[in-house]
């Protein structure tokens, strides 16, 4: 038998009864809601076979379901961590989520981690300020990662829906002991940082009281002259700059100042890196929007010999000097290296206006620094620290920075608390062997330093560009620890992430960041247990 082809219109009835089949739904649905956008169906009909569009087709679906519901998306603000809201799912059984365990710091005691919720899929049931809500969590696969769309429903006017909405968001993007810490491409809120910044104290910043002084009054200066600055039609801004060797007091006077400007309302924003998927362009354009945002505010360019390059110094020079409004910004940066700045950057007053030398502690400074520890042993009555021993200190310890000077004393006391009953050593003699010790360190750490200086002038590569590498990113990554973690539902996905601590050198509260050298006896941590007890003032002989 012969076939014959199809004509034209039976395809097309063929290929519209397939579609409905297959996909069991009519975008319009049973409503008796007549649709009034003539473009409406057509989209909905025909666009979701072209493209995924999750977000667009839930409200859609939702809209039918619930026909007297006001239905709202939302992707930047989480419903379920507001506090004052009430929360449960509707049909607990219907609810997909991962159990997430978040290990806690073992210091802090005997638990060992807590378990938290990450919703997948769930329908809860939200009380706030006496209104009802119904609220979907969804999470699907999104480009590289995964997107979070919630859903609030609401039997009620819009207005209800958009107060608890804005409540949730102005509360997720506050800070509630937190610092915003930019890396990788985005802010992040970090606590740990923020406790790390509560340690420091001008107290413990052993510093000549001229220099601490014009350090403190430059920053106190800027936040208190804003109308001196509008009256003398100048842009409200100003640049700092911390630069010396290592372990020299930059980072805990940089400590002290954010917990300064943090406790006076000038919110600090932290800047780890502007390496990015999006490129170290977009990153300064997004640190700097944020920065302008929360505007009177701090921001913290640390290591600017890294973070500033050949390729984006152009644009980080026009995000200062732009057309863009910078009042309120006071930018702080660091660097151990002054002289691999370009003159743009240390040369120009009206982009750092004022440069601090953090050099290695003169013997004025020394003697300070030994006064430091004196007055924190000075409770202990198996350490005999007289005056004298300061100017010995002193004298003994030229070109020391002040981190060689900080080990000398807590490996001094280690020795002190791991020493035998029947050894006669006292804390002087330690002390000095410390000293001896660590001087032998840094002169061959110099002429090592001098026989690579040698070997490079020779090379014939003098006048090469400095290479820019990639900071320092070796920290441990952990659970961001915070208010989330109380072992109830989360929309969001728990995530690691680095611990962005910042480095120190010198003596913090509580005996500050740990140094090279560990020695432990009979099961204990013996240099924590000097140290806590330097700090506390006490006892610590065996």
């Amino acid at each position: 038998m012969a076939h014959t082809a199809p004509s034209r219109r039976s395809l097309q009835e063929l290929e519209d009864a397939f579609i409905k089949v297959s996909f069991e739904a009519d975008s319009r649905g049973d409503s008796d809601d007549p649709i009034k956008d003539p473009f409406y169906e057509p989209w909905f009909e025909r666009g979701s076979g072209k493209f995924s569009d999750p977000t667009g087709f839930g409200a859609t679906a939702l809209r039918k379901l619930y026909p007297n519901y006001v239905v709202k998306s939302i992707v930047n603000a989480e419903v379920l961590g507001l506090p004052g809201t009430t929360v449960e799912p509707v049909t607990p059984a219907d609810v997909i989520s991962q159990l997430v365990f978040v290990p806690l710091a073992r210091r802090i005691g005997d638990v060992t981690g807590v378990l938290t919720q990450s919703v997948r899929f769930g329908l809860f049931h939200v009380s706030w300020r006496g209104l009802e809500y119904l609220l979907y969590v969804t999470r699907f696969p999104a480009g590289f990662g995964e997107s979070v769309v919630q859903y609030v429903l609401h039997d009620g006017p819009a207005e209800n829906v958009e107060a608890l909405v804005l409540a949730a968001g102005m509360f997720e993007h506050e800070l509630h002991e937190e610092i915003f810490v930019f890396n990788q491409g985005w802010w992040s809120k970090d606590p740990g940082l923020w406790r790390e910044v509560q340690k420091a104290n001008w107290n413990d910043v052993i510093l000549k009281d001229t220099f601490k002084i014009a350090l403190q009054n430059d920053v106190r200066g800027f936040f208190a002259s804003e109308d001196l600055y509008k009256a003398l039609s100048i842009p409200w801004k100003r640049g700092l700059i911390m630069y010396g060797p290592p372990g020299n007091g930059k980072t805990i006077s940089m400590k002290a100042i954010m917990k300064e400007c943090d406790a006076k309302g000038y919110t600090p924003l932290y800047v780890r890196s502007f390496q990015s998927w999006m490129g170290e362009e977009a990153s300064m354009s997004a640190c700097f929007a944020k920065a302008r945002q929360m505007a009177p505010c701090v921001l913290v360019l640390e290591d600017l010999d890294s973070l500033i390059n050949n390729q984006n110094r152009s644009f980080f020079l026009n995000e200062l000097d732009g057309l863009e409004d910078n009042d309120g910004l006071l930018i702080i940066g660091t660097t151990n290296h002054f002289e691999m700045l370009d003159p743009a950057l240390s040369g120009r007053p009206s982009r750092f206006d004022r440069k601090y030398s953090f050099d290695d502690p003169d013997k004025d400074e020394r003697a300070l620094y030994a006064k430091y520890w004196q007055h924190k042993l000075k409770s202990n009555k198996d350490i005999d620290f007289p005056d004298s021993l300061v100017d010995e200190i002193a004298a003994a310890t030229e070109k020391f920075s002040f981190a060689y000077l900080k080990e000398a004393f807590v490996s001094t006391l280690v020795l002190l608390a791991g020493k035998k009953e029947d050894e006669e050593k006292d804390f002087k003699t330690l002390l000095k062997g410390q000293i001896k010790t660590l001087r032998d360190q840094l002169d061959h750490s110099s002429l090592r330093d001098t026989i690579q200086a040698t070997r490079s002038s020779g090379s014939g590569n003098s006048n090469a560009s400095p290479s820019f590498g990639p900071r320092d990113q070796s920290a441990l990554g952990r659970f961001a620890q915070s208010g989330r973690f109380s072992g109830g539902w989360n929309a969001r996905p728990i995530e690691y992430h680095s611990n962005v601590a910042m480095p120190g050198g010198l003596p913090d509260a509580m005996g500050g960041n740990q140094l090279p050298m560990m020695m432990q006896g009979g099961g204990r941590d013996v240099r924590s247990m000097a140290k806590a007890a330097a700090s506390l003032g006490r006892s610590f002989i065996a």
